[in-house]
C-alpha cells in the first residue's frame, strides 16, 4: 500500500477501509451487470413508482434489446443516442447498446431541436431511443442526420398518473396527444423485447469507446467526450472503496440526478449495478416525491447537487416526513453551501460532503470523506490512484500549496479524447494530465478548494450552461445586436443565466420577447432568467466585465 509523500500529502486523510490504490478488473461496463444478475437474481435492481424490476428480469431484457439492435444493423462502434429520463427504459437500452458493442450517446429529453441536431450530427448516430413525448423533435431533425432507426416508448404505457406531474401541462397535452406513425423505421421499444433473439456474444475490449458525452471543456463549443469502458469502470471501483458503509446487495440508491449527466450515470446508475444495490429511480426532480422516497426506501446513498438540498430542507412541509436513513451523501456539480451541509445532516442523520467530477475525468475525481476528516468549503482529496495538482498558466509546472492555478488530474477514469478534435485534445490533456478549466488551491494537507473558473460555463441546477451557445441564440434574434450572457448568483440553482443585449438602431424588443426566443431555441435550464439592455457592451473581456460588474451589485 503506499504512503502520503509530498506528491500525495491527501492519502493520510483516507478513513478507514479506503484504500490508497485499488486492482481494476479488465471489465466491460455491461458485464457490472452480467455479475450482479448472477449473485443477486431476485434482487430488485430498480424501483420505479412502485413497481419493481429484478436484476435476473433487467438482465434478461438488456440481452433481448441488444439482440433487437442487432437485428436493426448495429455493430460494433456504431453509436445509439439515448433521448430518456431516469427510467427502467433508460437501464435496459444503456446496457443493451453496449452489451452489442455499440457507443452510447445519451441526450437531455428536454434538448430543443437545436441542440439534437448538433449532437446527432457530430455523433454519427444511426440508431436512436426517446419517449414518445420527445419523438417529434427527433423526426423534425431525422432528415438531416444520419439517423436510420427510431425506437420508441410510449409515455403512456408507463407513466399514466405521472404525467402531469412529471412534465408541464403544456408538454404533458402535446406528449399525450403524440401519434408515433408506424413504418419500418420506426419501432415500439416494447415489441422489440417481446422478441426473445438475444444479440451474439460480443467481444468487448476495455479500452474499446463505451460513451460519447458531450461537454464544453474550455472553450463552451460542445464536444463529445470519448469515455472508454475502463475509464467508466475505474472511476465505479473508486467510488465504491470510497463509500465504505455501502453494503453489496442490501442497500438502496436514490436516483434523481439524471442518467443522461455523467455524475448520474458513475454515482448512482452504475455504482448501483455494480453492487447490486437497488435503485429508486425518480425521473424529474420534484420535493415531494424525493421526500416520500426517502421516507419510504431509507437510501444509503443519495448523490446529488446543492440544489437538490436546498429544496429538501426548504421545503415548508419537511417535518412531516421522517428523514432518518443515515444515508450518505456526495454533492457535486457546484459549490455546496455550509448552511446547508449543516441543516441537511441534522435532518437526516446522515453524511453530505462535498465533491468534484468533470464529464472529462467520467466524472468523479475528489471528495471529502464520509465519515472522516473533511474541510468545509473543499472538494476533498482526490480519489484512489487519482492525482491531482495546481499549474501555472502554461498548464506544465506544479504550484506550491496555498498558491491559485488551474486545477489538472491525472488517473484511469480521465477520457481518451474528444471526438473527432484532436486539437481541443491536446489543449485539455498534456502527459497523461487534464487541464480541468478550473482555478483552484490546495493546502498542505492536500485538500483542494476551487476559487473560480478558468472557462465562463455557468452551472445552474447542477447542469452546465455553455455562454457561447446563449449568445449564438440571442444573436439570432432579428433585433439583437450585440450579446452576452453570463452567471449570476441564484439563491436555490446557483447560479442561472442572465442576458445583456444592445439592439439594433431602431428595432424593439421585450425582456419577454428576447426570453420567448431562447425558450424556442434552448432546453429550459439554459433560457436566460433575466434579460438587461444596454446602449453598449464592454469590447474587452467582455463577460470578465460583466460577471464583476454583478458581484458588485450584491
Amino acid at each position: 500500500m503506499s504512503e502520503a509523500t509530498p506528491d500525495r500529502p491527501w492519502l493520510r486523510f483516507y478513513e478507514p477501509g479506503v484504500p490508497h490504490t485499488l486492482r481494476y478488473p479488465r471489465a466491460s461496463v455491461q458485464s457490472l451487470l452480467d455479475e450482479s444478475a448472477a449473485q443477486f437474481g431476485d434482487r430488485s435492481a430498480a424501483v420505479f413508482f412502485g413497481a419493481a424490476l429484478s436484476y435476473r428480469a433487467l438482465h434478461t431484457l438488456v440481452h433481448r434489446f441488444a439482440g433487437a439492435l442487432h437485428r436493426l444493423g448495429v455493430r460494433p462502434g456504431d453509436r445509439v443516442s439515448l433521448h430518456l429520463p431516469n427510467s427502467p427504459q433508460f437501464l435496459i437500452a444503456y446496457y443493451g447498446a453496449l452489451r452489442a458493442g455499440a457507443v452510447v450517446v445519451p441526450f437531455n429529453p428536454l434538448y430543443v431541436e437545436r441542440e439534437i441536431e448538433h449532437q446527432l450530427i457530430d455523433s454519427g448516430a444511426e440508431v436512436a431511443v426517446t419517449l414518445n413525448l420527445f419523438y417529434p423533435r427527433l423526426a423534425d431533425v431525422r432528415p438531416r442526420t444520419r439517423v436510420r432507426e427510431i425506437i420508441v416508448t410510449s409515455i403512456n404505457a408507463y407513466f399514466p398518473p405521472l404525467l402531469r406531474w412529471l412534465y408541464p401541462l403544456k408538454a404533458w397535452r402535446e406528449g399525450h396527444l403524440v401519434r408515433v406513425p408506424r413504418g419500418r423505421d420506426v419501432h415500439r421499444f416494447s415489441e422489440l423485447l417481446d422478441a426473445d433473439q438475444p444479440a451474439p456474444p460480443e467481444a468487448i475490449d476495455p479500452e474499446q469507446t463505451a460513451l460519447l458525452l458531450y461537454s464544453g471543456g474550455t472553450t463552451g463549443t460542445p464536444k463529445g467526450v470519448i469515455l472508454s469502458h475502463r475509464n467508466l469502470v475505474c472511476n465505479v471501483v473508486q467510488a465504491r472503496a470510497w463509500f465504505t458503509g455501502l453494503r453489496a446487495g442490501e442497500d438502496s440508491i436514490l436516483a434523481v440526478i439524471p442518467f443522461f449527466h455523467s455524475y448520474g450515470m458513475t454515482a448512482a446508475m452504475n455504482l448501483a449495478v455494480s453492487a447490486g444495490e437497488r435503485l429508486i429511480l425518480l425521473p424529474r426532480f420534484q420535493a415531494e416525491m424525493v421526500l416520500g422516497a426517502i421516507a419510504a426506501y431509507k437510501p444509503r446513498l443519495f448523490p446529488g447537487v446543492p440544489t437538490l438540498y436546498t429544496a429538501i430542507i426548504s421545503h415548508p412541509h419537511v417535518s412531516r416526513y421522517n428523514l432518518r436513513s443515515g444515508m450518505s451523501c456526495i454533492s457535486g456539480a457546484a459549490p455546496l453551501p455550509v448552511e446547508v451541509q449543516t441543516r441537511f445532516e441534522q435532518l437526516t442523520g446522515g453524511k453530505l460532503v462535498e465533491g468534484y467530477g468533470l464529464t472529462e475525468a467520467s466524472p468523479i475525481t475528489h471528495a471529502n470523506p464520509i465519515s472522516g476528516i473533511r474541510k468545509m468549503g473543499s472538494i476533498g482529496v482526490p480519489f484512489p490512484d487519482t492525482d491531482a495538482r495546481i499549474v501555472d498558466g502554461s498548464g506544465e509546472h506544479a504550484l506550491p500549496p496555498g498558491e491559485v492555478g488551474e486545477l489538472a488530474v491525472r488517473g484511469p477514469q480521465v477520457m481518451q479524447g474528444y471526438w473527432n478534435q484532436p486539437a481541443e485534445t491536446a489543449q485539455m490533456l498534456r502527459d497523461g494530465w487534464l487541464l480541468t478549466g478550473d482555478l483552484a488551491k490546495m493546502d498542505t494537507d492536500g485538500f483542494f478548494y476551487i476559487v473560480d473558473r478558468k472557462k465562463e460555463m455557468i452551472i445552474t441546477g447542477g447542469l452546465n450552461v455553455f455562454p457561447r451557445e446563449v449568445e449564438e441564440v440571442l444573436y439570432a434574434h432579428p433585433a439583437v445586436q450585440e450579446a452576452a450572457a453570463i452567471g449570476v448568483r441564484d439563491p436555490y440553482r446557483g447560479e442561472s443565466v442572465k442576458a445583456f443585449v444592445v439592439l439594433r438602431q431602431g428595432a424593439r424588443a421585450t425582456a419577454d420577447e428576447i426570453i420567448e426566443h431562447c425558450r424556442r431555441n434552448l432546453a429550459p435550464y439554459k433560457v436566460p432568467r433575466a434579460v438587461e439592455f444596454r446602449t453598449q457592451l464592454p469590447k474587452s473581456i467582455l463577460r470578465r466585465v460583466l460577471m464583476e460588474e454583478e458581484r458588485a451589485k450584491s
